[in-house]
């Protein structure tokens, strides 16, 4: 066991902001599977999803003077900037996508690499899509709370929203979702949309 192991985030990242490097790897080392989980549930795949925990981590750094930590953890903080940096990262695959829709070829086949990657993370396609038509902050409060099992609570403090705006986005967003993958659920269980909290 490390000595990172037994130290609060809280501690770890008062010390990475002091400059200490050894700190920011601890928080980086607790902290990287679970954040590369979430990317690839948003983003469905793996090089996508370690670019998104690299810019993160980054991101951390760069804006350590905003940073607020949930509870002593700064998981909270992270998950809401890589649902951001994956939207974002999203949007540019699109348009660029649809530049090289609208190139003339003769033939169009989809990447294989992108379909077998897709299939093996286990990740609905259809309901990734339906995540990335959410609003900013529907998407965040939506991640924090059914793909990463916050309280609603915690949710609404890393997003500045109050309990009662918390929980009516939550239903409005679950709602929305339910009707755009309409009567067929999600194939994948721990993402599904109809579960209550």
């Amino acid at each position: 066991m490390e000595a990172s192991d037994w130290v609060s985030d809280e501690v770890l990242w008062e010390r990475s902001v002091a400059g200490d490097g050894e700190a920011f790897g601890g928080l980086f080392d607790r902290h990287r599977d679970r954040l590369f989980r979430h990317a690839c549930h948003l983003n469905g795949t793996w090089s996508t999803a370690e670019d998104a925990v690299a810019a993160t981590f980054l991101e951390l750094w760069r804006r350590r003077a905003d940073v607020r930590l949930v509870n002593s953890s700064v998981l909270p903080w992270l998950l809401v900037t890589a649902t951001n940096l994956g939207r974002n990262a999203a949007r540019g695959t699109r348009r660029y996508r649809d530049f090289l829709n609208r190139l003339p070829r003769e033939q169009h086949s989809p990447d294989v690499a992108d379909i077998a990657e897709s299939g093996a993370l286990g990740v609905d396609p259809r309901l990734r899509a339906a995540l990335h038509t959410l609003r900013h902050t529907d998407l965040e409060l939506f991640a924090l709370v059914v793909l990463e099992d916050y309280s609603l609570t915690d949710a609404a403090q890393v997003l500045g929203l109050s309990q009662s705006a918390a929980k009516a986005r939550l239903h409005r967003t679950r709602s929305r979702l339910r009707e755009q993958l309409g009567d067929q659920p999600p194939s994948d269980e721990h993402l599904n949309v109809g579960g209550t909290r």
